[in-house]
């Protein structure tokens, strides 16, 4: 509107200037007129004038010259002001829309919408960016508010709920009522009944101890037999039962919580340690929240803790009363039995290094031993002196042409026809424990290798069996295996390496801490123990990875920041160098027994557990100990005469026996090797195996490239014909045998190697 209105006063002036220019024009030729012309006014005097004074030609010319310039320059202003103000307009338009759509984000209406006018309106791109982010900012507040409102309401219950655990447990009745009333409380719910179990394992009931209803306390003598119901579904799959949709016949059935039919029940058993005290079960008017529920399983879970607390108090005052008399003896006891427990224990932990040692030298000297070769069809055909010995054989001739099933037992005759099917198919190769007849029908257990031999066509042509005795060692393993499992079952066991990060671990592990498989990757021993003493621990751990063995209580956290104690002993493992590679822990769960002695102050913790057990069995427990431990000696000596027979074997062998690493690393170099190849062991050992071959010859042989290489693509079990090198350059052919070793992490690769000439004569 205020250009239209500039445009038309622009019209007005320029008319004005015109009638002005107009009457100018006339005044100045009048009055040349007068000066000039006659009295009489003719046309012919008006053209004399104008050609007697060009100025008025000059005059007429802008007369009509400047109006049009006028016009035309308005004309064309007035578009350009009618342009700028529609830009002005638009934006006008586009500010009003920006600062509506900024008021509204300031209101946090953030489901506003923003027109965004074309793709290059940026301010309008970047406004509803601000939008989605002040939105997704606002959700994750107020998650993050929610959360917070959650976990401090989790801790103040908590807090609260452990208040009246440790203020109530001398009074079973108190103590329920107390629990059931504050959790029915808590969660705004209306009806509460707490039940514990009684009776024996046949006849067991859940009796109503508590009941709380509508703000009051209620009364009811209420009995639910075992199985019965949702309390017993619930106790019997050790679970929490959550319905939303509730019969309206249930409470009257099967519950003692009145007769209003509640939108939501939730039914929790009371479970510590794998065993269960008895049932929580609230009801609400209310759908439950998951965090609710949450909280209701973790009081339970507290509760019958303290349940378990006042059940072993009961007991322990009883034992209490009855060893009045012996205290003085039972002390005495004590004593020896935790000496006799060390003496055990270290027993137990000599045993497993020599175990570890044994299986290493095992697992590298086999296919060794014992050696025989058979036909496809099972007939044998030859067999070293070895294998007669070991099966009781006097010569070749009682052997030789006869089915290998002679030296199997007929229990496991089935599964080593399977073997053999595979292998006489050109089928993978066998490798593992295997137990044999001997020729008196003595079990004879090998660390058995049975491969396929090919002929020049790669068909199956003969089957070697390779193998080391290892009846003794199998007799040792059984029986370590059985103390491993005990130990495994009575309580934590955890192997860390020496920075203290976790390597193996049990399930008691997990169940005492709380964590899952998914959490140990993340975790290491330091983040266990309790800050407050984690200085002091720093210390111990020290001396542990030195050799020093470290027994004793302390404070641990457990994922959910759970204060607990736990007692038992770090022992450290040495490698095949004698070397500390890791550390053993085994111990268990002291925490009822730690509060228990900080409540109490009584008794220590041993007593509390074992003084029944002592009195009853101290003269057995000594006899068996010392059974054990003459056992275990007897079993040490002959895995150590065992260990210095294979060295002295291996050592001694006619066949060249090299050993090396995964990277291609000599580490073991025999007295016929340094006769065939010239090399002082001085010379090869922790030397690269290519040492011993021509490059050249390497280039060309595919078995000596896989064998050089630094990977796991060896040819392996595979007997073939190579060139060596000796110190003084000679090439020589060789056959040659390669078998790969595996135990823990350590991989390693043992050749036999003969001459051309000794395997032909």
């Amino acid at each position: 509107m205020k250009i239209i209105k500039i445009r038309e006063n622009s019209v007005q002036a320029a008319i004005y200037g015109l009638v002005f220019i107009i009457v100018v024009f006339f005044i100045a030729l009048f009055s040349l007129y007068i000066s000039d012309v006659s009295d009489v006014i003719s046309f012919s005097s008006l053209y004399n004038t104008f050609t007697t004074k060009p100025i008025l030609w000059i005059i007429a010319t802008l007369i009509i010259i400047i109006p049009i310039s006028i016009l035309i320059i308005y004309q064309r202003f007035g578009q350009k002001l009618e342009q700028k103000q529609h830009i002005i307009d638009r934006e006008n338009e586009n500010t009003l829309t920006i600062n509506n759509f900024i008021t509204r984000l300031i209101q946090e209406d953030f489901d506003a919408e923003y027109a965004i006018g074309d793709k290059d309106d940026k301010i309008g791109k970047s406004l509803t960016e601000l939008r989605d982010t002040l939105k997704q900012n606002k959700e994750t507040a107020e998650k993050r508010r929610k959360e917070d409102e959650i976990r401090n309401w989790t801790a103040e219950g908590m807090a609260k709920f452990g208040e009246i655990l440790r203020s109530d447990n001398n009074n079973l009745d108190k103590l329920a009522y107390n629990v059931v009333k504050n959790l029915t409380d808590y969660i705004n719910a209306i009806q509460g009944g707490f039940y514990l179990i009684e009776g024996e394992q046949d006849n067991r009931v859940f009796v109503l101890k508590a009941f709380y209803a509508f703000g009051r306390k209620k009364y009811a003598d209420q009995k639910v037999k075992w199985g019965k119901g949702i309390i017993g579904t619930s106790t019997i799959e050790q679970k929490t039962i959550y319905l939303t949709d509730v019969p309206e016949s249930y409470i009257n059935i099967t519950s003692g919580l009145g007769k209003s039919n509640p939108r939501s029940l939730l039914v929790t058993p009371l479970i510590t340690n794998e065993e269960l005290f008895g049932v929580i079960e609230i009801a609400s008017l209310q759908t439950m929240e998951q965090y609710q529920v949450d909280f209701v399983e973790r009081v339970a879970e507290s509760t019958a803790s303290i349940l378990s607390t006042v059940r072993m108090n009961m007991q322990t005052a009883h034992l209490l009363e009855e060893s009045k008399a012996q205290a003085q003896t039972l002390s005495s006891q004590e004593e020896e039995m935790r000496q006799n427990m060390e003496e055990l224990q270290a027993t137990q932990e000599e045993a497993a290094r020599q175990a570890e040692r044994f299986l290493r030298l095992e697992n590298t000297v086999n296919h060794t031993m014992l050696r025989a070769e058979y036909t496809i069809d099972g007939h044998l055909l030859y067999a070293n002196t070895k294998f007669l010995h070991k099966l009781e054989y006097s010569s070749n001739s009682d052997v030789e042409g006869k089915n290998i099933m002679m030296f199997i037992a007929k229990k496991d005759e089935d599964w080593f026809k399977r073997i053999w099917t595979d292998l006489s198919s050109g089928g993978r190769h066998f490798e593992g424990y295997m137990k044999h007849v001997t020729k008196n029908d003595k079990d004879l257990w090998t660390m058995a290798t049975y491969t396929c031999i090919r002929d020049e066509e790669g068909m199956v042509d003969r089957i070697l069996f390779l193998g080391l005795d290892t009846t003794e060692q199998k007799k040792l393993s059984m029986h370590l295996e059985g103390l491993v499992d005990a130990v495994n079952r009575s309580g934590i066991k955890v192997i860390f390496d020496i920075n203290g990060n976790i390597k193996e671990y049990n399930e008691s592990f997990l169940f005492v801490f709380k964590y899952t498989e998914k959490d140990i990757s993340k975790l290491t021993l330091f983040d266990l123990i309790d800050t407050l003493e984690l200085d002091l621990f720093n210390k111990k751990w020290e001396n542990v990875v030195r050799g020093m063995n470290f027994q004793g209580q302390f404070k641990v956290k457990t994922k959910t920041n759970e204060e607990k104690w736990i007692r038992g002993a770090f022992s450290a493992i040495y490698n095949t160098y004698g070397e500390v590679d890791s550390v053993v822990y085994i111990g268990n769960d002291a925490t009822n027994e730690k509060l228990m002695e900080i409540e109490s102050k009584r008794q220590n913790e041993l007593s509390k557990r074992q003084e029944k057990l002592l009195r009853e069995s101290e003269k057995e427990l000594s006899f068996k100990l010392k059974e054990a431990k003459n056992e275990m000696k007897t079993q040490f000596k002959e895995i150590e005469q065992i260990k210095l027979r294979n060295e002295r074997t291996l050592e001694d062998a006619h066949d060249v026996i090299i050993t090396t690493t995964y990277d291609n690393k000599i580490i073991f170099y025999n007295k016929a090797a340094v006769s065939l190849f010239g090399f002082t062991k001085e010379e090869v050992l922790n030397q690269d195996i290519s040492l011993l071959f021509n490059p050249k010859t390497v280039e060309k042989d595919e078995f000596l490239t896989k064998y050089t290489s630094s990977d796991d693509n060896k040819t392996i079990g595979k007997r073939k014909e190579i060139r060596i090198r000796k110190k003084t350059g000679e090439e020589l052919p060789v056959l040659i045998l390669l078998a790969k070793a595996h135990v823990d992490k350590e991989i390693t690769y043992t050749a036999f190697i003969q001459s051309i000439e000794v395997e032909n004569r």
